[in-house]
């Protein structure tokens, strides 16, 4: 489900909650494993913060180009496919890092082109960013062609920093030397004006996503994992429940837990 973009200052609209009229049936470890995913992929889709992107594997979903141009600005296209630079107005001491969209077409849709490292990026009008043989961006076109096609290098020297390089193998670079800075793809090596920051959203973040499952995992009271065994529990075996949920053999612990919990009774 397409979700639309939020900007910073907007209101969030609170949802509703409602009980399924069949809540008072007991659930078994599966049931209560699928509900616990879908409440981390619901925790996951409502995270509409901004984070930097640390890898090229990380590039998905809307991003933005923050670029190191003297007054921060990133990249944006018109409804006509004009590209320009956009100052930057969501953002904390000049920090790139800090960085948030607050205009639509400041926002491009990264999507990994099929069978190869390369990314396509897509405008809030439906078309691509390309850059021609002479260096020069625009974004018209509907389909992915090489020249709608890029790579994007992590910088070696600077973490979180990213070289765009097109088909032709220039680099994006800022042309920061005029009142209002200019974005090409003519550049022929790396340099500072080459190395930009691309943020993105939290929830598209791949290692962000696992964190989250990771900690929910951990959250269960003792008073759950009662329920679950259906006796009152040691504080040992509340210890090793809990650690086997992190670590990913809990319905196995489970098991182990109850067949000892039959043998001390009978014991």
């Amino acid at each position: 489900m397409v979700k639309p973009l939020a900007f910073k200052g907007d209101k969030k609209s609170k949802k509703r909650k409602t009980t399924h009229p069949d809540s008072s049936l007991a659930l078994e470890d599966g049931d209560t494993k699928t509900l616990t995913i879908q409440n981390v992929t619901a925790e996951a889709e409502e995270d509409d913060s901004w984070v930097t992107a640390e890898a090229a594997t990380d590039v998905t979903g809307p991003i933005i180009f923050a670029l190191p141009s003297t007054k921060p600005t990133c990249i944006a296209c018109d409804a006509n496919g004009k590209i320009y630079t956009s100052e930057l107005e969501n953002i904390f001491g000049g920090d790139l890092a800090t960085a948030e969209p607050h205009d639509v077409r400041q926002v491009w849709i990264a999507s990994r082109v099929a069978g190869t490292n390369e990314i396509s990026f897509k405008g809030h009008h439906g078309r691509y960013l390309s850059c021609d043989k002479i260096g020069a961006l625009s974004s018209t076109r509907e389909a992915i062609s090489p020249e709608e096609s890029f790579l994007c290098i992590p910088s070696p020297e600077t973490p979180g920093m990213f070289s765009v390089q097109t088909v032709r193998e220039r680099f994006l670079t800022i042309v920061d030397d005029c009142k209002v800075p200019e974005i090409r793809g003519d550049a022929e090596s790396v340099s500072f004006n080459t190395t930009l920051r691309i943020r993105m959203q939290a929830r598209f973040k791949p290692r962000l996503k696992a964190n989250k499952e990771s900690k929910t995992r951990e959250k269960i009271s003792r008073k759950e994992l009662e329920e679950v065994i259906g006796r009152r529990l040691e504080e040992d075996e509340v210890r090793r429940l809990k650690k086997a949920r992190v670590q990913g053999d809990y319905h196995e612990a489970i098991l182990d837990v109850r067949v000892k919990g039959k043998h001390d009774k009978y014991s």
